[in-house]
């Protein structure tokens, strides 16, 4: 029998409890936080005479008009105080009806309203996924925020997803949402210096997805069923073609995130023709056994159709929808569903997430910050990680070595020996066809 104190080890994470966005020792290379410390503030923005589409009147076709307000919070390159303290954010999920909402906190390296560091940082602005809240994907935004980037990620107010009869407020709104910010911040953020709104990327996940790739440029099809899901056809003029189109595109783009993305599949939102309209770098993150939005029908349709992008699609196989938040907190580990907001029923979470953020940080170094270098991590040799040999005539210099991915040594670049399976890269250039 095992002593105590060993089994109590193997009971307990090794880093539970811990920030996010700080990643262990098997995290590829680029996952680990950057140079800067991170601040954090929240930023109330009110967008006027907007469309109550929950009020709508269906046979008339028309809905009242409200001023909707949006809480942002950001992340930036700080210089805190040494000894201030650390955020630790709280957030809520719907539960399974019906109970009530689950609560639960979680620990970040952020220091509230911190002075920022440096000037002219590229703007990332973030969608999150249906019904959920951007604490919950601080596994990223304080990430990015350390390498600096200056990272705002919108509270989308979404009805519960547990009421599917309220839909269409996210399907209109997402990319309209994300229009607004981007507008928003890049002049506001930009008369203080703190962005450079010519360097500006999306990145989403799930419903989020669907959002910044419409924002992004992917036209809507007035047959389509984001279109069809807003009543009295009150979404149409943002259809492809219509009058208002225009205002749900981002401008100073330079690159494009979409995890696990909403909005392909049965909702057939853009079509060929309207993903094909996406001209910024793409970068698709998907697990092959999305149970929620289909990974042939969305993920990777959207790859093969998206042919005005250059594009890349990380699979990870055997991975499910989540793909997107932190790492499951303690206080929703009491029920499954609440633990399915977070966790994938096969990777684990952490590992998923460092994956992600070496990904994201080469992707969106090479391409808004225009680092040539990071293109070494995108250009994989061989699409399934697992083929990856590091041949034992050339040892490492030491066993947790970041392989180069150069030569003879296949392992993909800053991945270490033995830890790059189950891995798919693909890329395309813009103008061709997988």
């Amino acid at each position: 029998m095992l002593p105590l104190t060993i089994v109590l080890c193997y009971a307990v994470p090794v880093l539970a409890g811990g920030p996010p966005s700080r990643y262990g020792v098997d995290a590829p290379e680029l996952a680990h936080l950057g140079p800067y410390a991170v601040g954090i503030r929240t930023m109330h923005l009110v967008q006027h005479g907007q469309i109550d589409v929950l009020a709508a009147d269906a046979a008339k076709g028309s809905a009242p008009r409200v001023d909707r307000a949006l809480t942002v919070e950001l992340w930036y390159p700080a210089r805190p105080a040494a000894a201030a303290a650390r955020v630790v954010y709280t957030a809520s999920l719907p539960s399974e009806p019906p109970a009530p909402a689950a609560h639960f906190s979680i620990p970040g390296i952020a220091v509230r309203d911190a002075p920022p560091a440096g000037m002219d940082h590229p703007l990332v602005i973030v969608s999150h996924g249906y019904s959920n809240d951007p604490d919950a994907m601080t596994w990223l935004t304080e990430n990015l925020a350390s390498k600096g980037y200056v990272v705002a990620a919108i509270a989308h107010d979404d009805p519960p997803i547990t009421d599917r009869t309220r839909s269409a407020q996210p399907m209109m709104r997402r990319p309209l949402d994300i229009a607004f910010v981007a507008q928003s911040l890049q002049r506001t953020l930009a008369d203080d210096h703190l962005v450079d709104p010519s360097r500006t990327a999306l990145v989403g996940y799930s419903m989020g997805g669907y959002g910044v790739l419409t924002a992004a440029g992917a036209t809507l099809d007035p047959e389509g069923g984001a279109i069809k899901r807003v009543p009295g056809n009150l979404m149409l003029p943002f259809a492809r073609g219509g009058a208002l189109s225009g205002s749900l595109l981002v401008k100073g783009l330079r690159a494009v995130v979409a995890i696990s993305p909403a909005g392909a599949g049965t909702l057939a939102s853009w079509g060929t023709d309207g993903l094909r309209a996406i001209s910024a770098p793409l970068l698709l993150i998907a697990g092959d056994d999305d149970r929620t939005v289909d990974y042939k029908t969305g993920a990777r349709a959207i790859f093969d159709a998206a042919s005005g992008a250059h594009r890349y699609l990380l699979t990870f196989k055997g991975g499910g929808h989540a793909m997107g938040l932190n790492p499951v907190p303690d206080a929703m580990r009491n029920k499954l569903w609440n633990q399915d907001w977070f966790e994938d029923p096969v990777w684990r979470k952490d590992r998923i997430n460092a994956i992600n953020a070496h990904f994201i940080t080469a992707f969106l170094d090479l391409y808004v910050k225009g680092d040539a270098k990071r293109a070494a991590y995108l250009d994989v040799p061989l699409a399934e990680s697992a083929a990856g040999v590091w041949p034992a005539a050339i040892p490492p210099p030491a066993y947790d070595a970041f392989s180069p991915g150069t030569g003879d040594i296949t392992v993909w670049k800053g991945f270490q020996r033995n830890h790059a399976s189950g891995l798919e890269f693909l890329q395309a250039s813009a103008g061709s066809t997988p």
